[in-house]
């Protein structure tokens, strides 16, 4: 998770079990067309299926998460030091409250389903109506760790 020169990187990736459920739908696909059509397009039908639930995976599933010197990065969002404010690490419960009941349709959300915990970032900037980020992590305390030490340096 942690780079040589501080920083922090950690790649959310589905887990298996996603890829076997995929797989399981791409045999589904292909039955249904082996039973119902000509054999080769039970072979095309399949072979589209699997590029297009593999790139639905790989592009909806994988979050990157990135603490340098220019702040925080989760996937496409960036939020610099100067706006970092409270960090706060949440369990399974605290984020699903989050993302349910207690959530603010305003915040930003960078969660994946297939990780229990989460780390809640407040943003401190008076100009973005966004109150705070929900990033979904493996490594909470970790992540909370690099952000509150790097936004106590600035």
């Amino acid at each position: 998770m942690q780079a040589s020169s501080g920083d922090y990187d950690e790649t959310l990736t589905p887990p298996l079990s996603w890829w076997v459920m995929a797989l399981g739908l791409v045999a589904a696909v292909w039955w249904c067309f082996w039973v119902a059509a000509p054999e080769w397009v039970a072979w095309i039908a399949g072979a589209v299926t699997t590029v297009a639930v593999a790139t639905m995976l790989v592009r909806f599933g994988t979050l990157r998460l990135v603490v340098d010197d220019n702040g925080l990065r989760a996937g496409d969002a960036a939020l610099p030091w100067q706006h970092v404010g409270s960090v706060d690490v949440l369990d399974a419960e605290q984020t699903h409250a989050l993302l349910g009941v207690d959530a603010d349709a305003t915040a930003h959300l960078a969660v994946r389903s297939y990780s229990g915990g989460a780390v809640k970032v407040v943003v401190d900037d008076e100009r973005d109506p966004t109150p705070y980020w929900v990033i979904s992590t493996r490594h909470g305390d970790e992540l909370a760790l690099h952000l509150r030490s790097r936004s106590m340096q600035d």
